[in-house]
């Protein structure tokens, strides 16, 4: 039975369920979350997800929400990306929920999707710091290693990495961040892997 994955392209959270599937090459499709014209806060989207949030998975009669809930069901599903020490992968699995893209995703949102003359810059100047210190404990612990937890992949890494991949400007240049850099060439070169516009569909340039 092929699983439907609710999302949108510019969703980093979504992105981290969607490469998942991509790289254990589980049985999906994306079905797209009209996000920016109030999709999610629709009745039909709020009866399979109260929070009002993307993704969703709904697989037959199992629907799953939250971006760690659907990843962790496709590893133990297929048996990939689990990692070895478990609660060292999810340790930087719940960080990432928190530090990283919990904190990445709210920064890129108010800088490039809120309309400039509405944006919050105190707010910005803020958060800015946070995202920089977080995108510095993750250079710092991938400085040496090939991957966040243990010698292969796992679901860390998919976690980790939702929203560095996206050309929108928020504080994080890959130069400035050289052991991320190296570790984001290493997942883009896992079969399977596909930049978030063409994994999921739901693009900026389908707004200009």
């Amino acid at each position: 039975m092929t699983a439907k994955l609710h999302c949108f392209g510019e969703s980093g959270n979504a992105y981290k369920a969607a490469l998942t599937m991509a790289l254990t090459g589980y049985d999906w499709e994306p079905v797209w979350v009209d996000f920016f014209h109030g999709a999610s806060r629709s009745l039909e989207f709020l009866s399979i997800n109260e929070m009002g949030e993307a993704p969703v998975l709904v697989e037959g009669e199992l629907v799953l929400t939250q971006s760690c809930v659907i990843q962790l069901h496709v590893a133990e599903r297929t048996g990939k990306l689990l990692a070895e020490d478990r609660a060292e992968m999810l340790r930087w699995m719940f960080w990432d929920a928190q530090k990283g893209t919990g904190q990445q995703g709210s920064l890129r949102f108010l800088m490039n999707f809120v309309p400039e003359a509405k944006r919050p810059h105190e707010a910005i100047r803020w958060l800015s710091g946070r995202v920089q210190a977080a995108l510095g404990t993750l250079e710092h612990h991938l400085t040496g290693r090939d991957w966040i937890v243990g010698t292969a992949p796992s679901l860390a890494d998919t976690a980790c990495c939702g929203y560095l991949y996206y050309p929108e400007p928020f504080g994080f240049e890959r130069s400035n961040f050289p052991a991320i850099s190296a570790w984001l060439d290493r997942i883009a070169a896992l079969p399977g892997w596909k930049h978030p516009y063409e994994l999921m569909p739901g693009n900026p340039s389908d707004r200009a």
